[in-house]
């Protein structure tokens, strides 16, 4: 008996302590749960806030990149419109380098078409010269207003025609000195050349109008010298679209001269001739509208060759405008008074030397009783 209840002692123990350790273990789980509420209730605003800071952070990244795209909207066809901008005056700028060059392109053709015309014009007259081209013979030369110098003036050189005429001799050549395309920086040099010489030649002048050219034109008319009209423009295309185009163009310049001059010019030039083939419309329709205005145009029957765009040595000029003059009754030179001729200047005074050292000859400007040389009849 004493040995058994120590057994039972320890067995009603060990369920006293497993009902105490039941009734503790709802405690603990509702304890362990407790605790597990809490962790939550702590982490849950943890996680908010993280949510939100993501959030806060995502719509500031959104809005950043709507800035950047309002931005760029914005920014992007500026930046084209510059560019274009740019592109477009880079095109006018080499349009007009391209038209400037055509401009070029275009006067240097029209000058070697010059150049050839006179060529072809001087080969013409040598084949067919005769009365119409040469001469008619000697005669008295009558100055026009500021054209030429007038007997009183030039008595020496101007009665020797009438005195040859009386004695029965043969008839003077008569020379005539023509410069196309002045004024230019080189008309005092030829004025003055021609002053020193003592000698009168003839200007067929274009439209230049700036203070040193008028001051030019001036000189021209008071040293005696013959003024005519070369057309105001000298552009071909123009001049010889139509008869009205030539003819606002012959009345703009020879209204011009007057206002500078005072002289109403009744001598013409046509540039490249009336024999060029530039104008697709016929020559003589200007002529005959030059005949209209009581105007007479002259050609030439010898050229110095410095219409070109070569420049010829002042020694070819010299050959050039001498050669010819004794088989002509009339001789009319054609020089150029241009600023890129400056060997015509250098040769002048040669050229006259050879031609007033040639027997029964003189140099004459061109008067309203000159005896014109036309390449188309």
């Amino acid at each position: 008996m004493y040995f058994i209840c120590p057994f039972f002692i320890f067995s009603f123990a060990k369920k006293a302590e497993c009902v105490i350790m039941s009734a503790k273990g709802p405690g603990k789980a509702f304890r362990a749960a407790g605790n597990s509420i809490k962790d939550l209730q702590r982490i849950m605003p943890e996680k908010e806030e993280r949510s939100a800071d993501i959030r806060s952070r995502n719509v500031r990244r959104l809005k950043k990149y709507i800035i950047l795209m309002l931005l760029l909207a914005a920014v992007i066809p500026v930046v084209l419109c510059i560019i274009l901008l740019t592109r477009v005056f880079a095109l006018e700028e080499t349009i007009g380098m391209m038209s400037e060059q055509l401009n070029d392109l275009t006067w240097i053709v029209a000058g070697q078409q010059e150049e050839l015309e006179e060529l072809t014009a001087a080969v013409h007259v040598r084949i067919k010269a005769g009365p119409a081209v040469t001469g008619r013979g000697s005669r008295q030369v009558v100055p026009v207003q500021g054209g030429a110098v007038s007997p009183e003036q030039d008595g020496a050189v101007q009665g020797e025609p009438e005195q040859v005429e009386e004695s029965g001799q043969q008839p003077l050549h008569r020379v005539y000195l023509t410069f196309d395309d002045g004024p230019s920086i080189y008309t005092d040099d030829i004025l003055e050349i021609l002053d020193r010489y003592d000698v009168k030649a003839t200007f067929f002048v274009v439209g230049k109008e700036s203070e040193s050219d008028r001051e030019a034109l001036t000189m021209i008319v008071d040293g005696g010298h013959t003024l005519g009209m070369h057309s105001y423009s000298h552009k071909y295309a123009e001049l010889y679209q139509s008869v009205e185009d030539f003819a606002d163009d012959f009345v703009k310049l020879q209204s011009y001269l007057y206002e500078v001059t005072g002289v109403e010019c009744r001598f013409y030039r046509f540039p490249g001739g009336s024999s060029n083939t530039v104008s697709r419309i016929d020559m003589q329709e200007f002529a005959d509208y030059l005949e209209s205005q009581d105007v007479q145009y002259f050609d030439w029957n010898i050229s110095s060759g410095d219409a070109g765009s070569v420049l010829l040595s002042a020694d070819a000029l010299v050959r050039n405008s001498t050669r010819g003059i004794r088989q002509n009754d009339v001789s009319i030179i054609l020089f150029h008074d241009s600023g890129d001729k400056p060997t015509t200047v250098e040769a002048l005074p040669t050229i006259i030397e050879n031609i007033l050292a040639m027997e029964d000859t003189v140099i004459l400007p061109i008067t309203e009783d000159t005896e014109p040389v036309q390449h188309i009849q």
